[in-house]
């Protein structure tokens, strides 16, 4: 197995470095935009990548029940259907068994949904999922896994944990039995909040063989100062020469703390579903654009970015759009939101390569987090 992942510094736990993919290169430290249902949402693609974005996600459970995975096969694969150049993950629909559990239930053979759409019955294997995968032509395959719900009981995270491992076997021979397509396959460890679980389930994920891994199981309603410290003892369990993905994460001060631990790949829904509903990322923390505050305040959202909204729309102009409900409110602030993300990466793939994370991160924490006023702008 041919390694994709190329170091180019280190610093510290952290690393900078290329993956090396079918349509090109990504560089990581990495955020995923998420788009779901074949759209990053009130974002064109052509407008994803220029944010700074070389691979997104997309969801095999969404996908698979429409427009359906055979009908995107036919249509040329996912990338050529939405018009999407870069890269793509697709997630192995291993999450919709805890985030859809009442629509569904599993065994070991795997997991029986409702359709959230019609009702209609489905299962979804560990095979069935790489198929999934495969006919979206994905450029990063994710094994079919089952994400333990949080809080639950040390025996429920062994026995979820070890049912996983034993997909994520079915995964890697189903992957190995479809034809070569220069995707890469990632497994995904489990185990909860346990360090002893943890340390299995790397174990038994080193053994099958993967091209990169994952950290699924955080972002679940454990709170920050819980996932940190369980990838304090969890990230080094894994293969430090495959990149690292730390699975639905998260806030901008989450990606910079993980990635001080050793992470290269992050997905979450925070930056576009923020956008949609008011809120905007800034270098002092969040603001939210509904705020009367902002109701003619002629400054950009953040005097900081160099993105386009920041360019050309004021805070009062947002407040405007956003409160009347306009479309282009949430397209705006979606774009700053991906923009702001990416530059955030950018900033720690360029402080790690001149050795100074620590310096970096500490700085942009003291500011995020700070904050002063909400939105009082550069300081």
């Amino acid at each position: 197995m041919s390694n994709p992942f190329t170091i180019l510094a280190r610093d510290g736990h952290a690393r900078t470095g290329l993956i090396t993919l079918a349509r090109g290169s990504v560089r990581t430290p990495a955020f995923m935009p998420v788009g779901t249902a074949a759209t990053v949402k009130a974002m064109k693609p052509a407008d994803v990548r220029r944010s700074g974005a070389d691979i997104i996600l997309a969801n095999t459970y969404h996908l698979m029940l429409r427009p359906g995975a055979e009908r995107v096969a036919r249509l040329g694969g996912l990338h050529d259907f939405m018009g999407w150049a870069g890269s793509i993950l697709t997630d192995s629909g291993g999450y919709q068994v805890m985030s859809l559990a009442e629509l569904a239930t599993g065994d070991e053979e795997g997991v029986r949904f409702k359709s959230h759409l019609d009702g209609s019955a489905i299962m979804l294997t560990p095979e069935r999922s790489i198929e999934v995968q495969r006919l979206l032509g994905a450029d990063i395959v994710m094994a079919f896994d089952e994400c333990t719900a949080f809080p639950s009981s040390r025996d429920q995270a062994a026995a979820s944990m070890e049912k996983s491992m034993r997909w994520a076997r079915r995964s890697r021979d189903a992957f190995d039995a479809g034809e070569a397509g220069g995707s890469l396959l990632f497994g995904i460890q489990q185990g909860a909040m346990d360090e002893a679980l943890r340390r299995s389930s790397a174990d038994a994920l080193i053994a099958i063989g993967f091209d990169g891994y994952a950290l699924g199981g955080l972002a679940v309603g454990e709170g920050q100062e819980e996932m940190l410290r369980v990838l304090d003892f969890a990230v080094p369990m894994l293969l430090d020469e495959r990149p690292r993905y730390l699975m639905g994460v998260g806030k901008p001060d989450d990606l910079v703390e993980a990635v001080r631990r050793g992470i290269d790949m992050f997905d979450c829904v925070l930056p576009t579903r923020s956008g949609r509903t008011g809120q905007a990322f800034t270098a002092n923390g969040p603001i939210n654009i509904r705020n009367a505050r902002f109701a003619e305040d002629q400054a950009p959202i953040d005097g900081t970015c160099a993105c386009p909204v920041c360019g050309i729309a004021s805070r009062a102009y947002l407040h405007h759009l956003v409160r009347a409900g306009e479309i282009l409110g949430a397209m705006l602030m979606t774009e700053h939101n991906l923009h702001f993300y990416q530059a955030l990466m950018g900033g720690m793939r360029e402080a790690i390569g001149a050795g100074r994370l620590d310096e970096h991160g500490s700085g942009f924490l003291a500011r995020y987090r700070g904050g002063g006023l909400e939105g009082a702008g550069p300081k």
